[in-house]
């Protein structure tokens, strides 16, 4: 199994890793056939451990390959990772602006983005789905990055990345359909708007692959532009989440457990 994962190519690799991330989404969403809610301080140190996972990721998995390509391709080695990242928080920034929703334990009055008549489920779901652009994106453009030989891009690399991020969305399929069974929404039609939120990373996956396959000249700038996206959410969205309802010393010891099992995974297998 691992030999055919390996004979397949980035762009193929991506979209399996990425169904992968998708699936644990999944999972997480179909709790709700299982057991009752999770109390919030449950959901506040797992959400703590996403936004670990992901500051984690951004760093080891993107920034540090970006940095180390910038430098082999004979370019300033902080210039590339600086404009991709500032450019990936920005495209965030504008889509948060853009696209209606509503995070996690607010109030459907507290929406952002452009105004809208969608219920808070439609509100929600899309919320998650903002999450996991960058991360399925992030996920692509690691495994892309296989296709030209440099020694910071490694398959185990790309595989810690996908395992890491397949980790915390876990809670994140729990944190959209919980509540959504808590408002009297079935079980079936809760696991699916769960379910339903990641379906953007396979899509984002193979075209962040398949951009840096075809553009190597762009792979730092995407790498960090992947870290920027992720790392807009996490300090927006994730650690406000995590941190708001009361708990938040296990939220922050959530985030450190969550930053150091990225590390570990990140070390170990992308030797």
């Amino acid at each position: 199994m691992i030999e055919w994962f390996q004979g397949q190519s980035p762009i193929f690799q991506a979209l399996l890793a990425t169904i992968f991330t998708w699936a644990v989404t999944a999972l997480g969403a179909a709790t709700v056939f299982a057991f009752r809610e999770p109390g919030r301080k449950v959901l506040d140190l797992m959400l703590g451990f996403a936004a670990g996972v992901m500051i984690a990721a951004s760093f080891w998995s993107l920034l540090v390959p970006s940095i180390s390509m910038s430098r082999n391709q004979g370019l300033l080695p902080w210039l590339p990772p600086a404009i991709g990242f500032m450019a990936g928080a920005a495209f965030l920034f504008l889509v948060d602006k853009i696209l209606p929703h509503i995070h996690v334990n607010l109030r459907e009055e507290l929406q952002e983005g452009v105004s809208t008549t969608w219920n808070k489920t439609i509100l929600l779901v899309l919320a998650i789905t903002l999450h996991n652009i960058p991360e399925g994106l992030a996920v692509g453009v690691a495994f892309g990055a296989l296709a030209h030989a440099d020694p910071t891009s490694t398959l185990g690399g790309a595989v810690a990345l996908a395992v890491g991020i397949g980790l915390q969305n876990f809670p994140e399929g729990i944190a959209v359909a919980m509540p959504m069974r808590r408002q009297g929404m079935s079980r079936a039609k809760s696991f699916w708007y769960g379910q339903m939120s990641a379906v953007v990373e396979p899509v984002a996956g193979v075209i962040g692959a398949g951009a840096v396959v075809l553009m190597e000249p762009i792979l730092p700038y995407a790498l960090s532009f992947a870290a920027g996206a992720m790392i807009f959410v996490v300090i927006e969205e994730v650690i406000p989440e995590s941190q708001g309802g009361g708990n938040t010393d296990l939220a922050t010891l959530g985030a450190i457990g969550g930053f150091t099992v990225m590390m570990i995974l990140d070390v170990a297998l992308g030797q």
